[in-house]
């Protein structure tokens, strides 16, 4: 490979080393000394933070700044990146620690005038849909952070115009319809819950090691939410409905296509109305309900809306 090959390959070959001999690269690369003492000056030039250390046995060290080596993209490739990033904008927190619009100008920076000018036309015309953020997650970031640690934390919680303590394992952040949402397990009871993230009023991280690993968390999630006294559910829809669960569904449930159009899934006690709501949805479009406490709690609801609309509009 050529010289500027041969850099581009050495930035990902090294980009995560804290140390490195001489030796390596020239064995990896089949270079002299020379050229790789020569390669490294040019590695320092692009940017990455080598440094020496000096004696019997010197070697090569790479500072953990946090800095990445600079990375080549295609155009295609940087207008991708471009058009994720604003996705970001609508978000009023987000877990990484940047200002999105600093975030804007930088990327800007990087482009000439003409690719800058092409973007600001693609913005015109592609347009990605999100919902606004309207609600502030203070504790968003430590959130991630305890995650990725696998550290308890204790927090408090504002739920029903009171506040409540919880001591916690997250192992999951979701956004959905213009909120966060974290996901863990209640160390004291063992359970799946699922936190706004905006109402998160403190944190603190706990020294106590967790009994889940991230893996085992993320891996058994679905059979820690489910409980021992679970209630399965069935309902038929009608084919062309299958757009709603599309946009619209949760791990607890699944969609079957074929000579039925089926959902099908479990729920807990306690969540009967909240997935009698979520069926409301579907409207007309539902043939079929199992068990006949859902279909009843459905059409209970149903009723209610009803009277509203009947004795409370004007």
């Amino acid at each position: 490979m050529n010289k500027s090959e041969r850099l581009q390959d050495m930035l990902r070959y090294l980009n995560g080393r804290e140390f490195f001999n001489l030796q390596d690269l020239m064995d990896k690369y089949q270079i002299s000394k020379s050229t790789a003492l020569r390669d490294i000056r040019s590695l320092e030039q692009l940017g990455m933070p080598i440094y020496s250390e000096y004696g019997r046995h010197g070697r090569y060290g790479i500072l953990q700044n946090r800095l990445l080596s600079p990375i080549i993209f295609t155009l295609d490739e940087v207008y991708a990146l471009y058009f994720a990033m604003l996705t970001l904008q609508s978000y009023q927190s987000t877990p990484f620690h940047i200002h999105v619009s600093q975030l804007h100008e930088k990327f800007e920076k990087c482009l000439s005038q003409e690719q800058i000018k092409k973007i600001h036309s693609m913005k015109k015309v592609l347009q990605l849909e999100s919902n606004q953020h309207h609600h502030v997650s203070l504790y968003l970031e430590q959130i991630l952070k305890s995650i990725l640690h696998e550290n308890i934390c204790t927090i408090q919680y504002t739920r029903n115009k009171g506040s409540k303590s919880y001591r916690v394992q997250f192992f999951k952040i979701s956004a959905k319809y213009g909120q966060w949402y974290a996901t863990g397990i209640e160390v004291n009871t063992n359970q799946h819950r699922v936190f706004r993230c905006d109402k998160v009023t403190s944190m603190q991280v706990e020294a106590e090691e967790s009994r889940f690993s991230l893996d085992e968390l993320v891996s058994r999630s679905l059979e820690l939410y489910q409980s021992v006294c679970h209630i399965r559910f069935e309902v038929e829809i009608e084919e062309q409905a299958k757009d709603i669960f599309y946009k619209e569904s949760y791990p607890s449930m699944k969609l079957d296509v074929g000579e039925q159009t089926v959902i099908t899934g479990f729920y807990n006690p306690g969540e009967e109305s909240f997935i009698a709501e979520y069926f409301m949805r579907y409207g007309s479009h539902v043939v079929a309900v199992k068990p006949e406490s859902l279909r009843t709690m459905i059409q209970s609801k149903v009723e209610q809306l009803l009277q509203h609309y009947q004795t409370s509009i004007t």
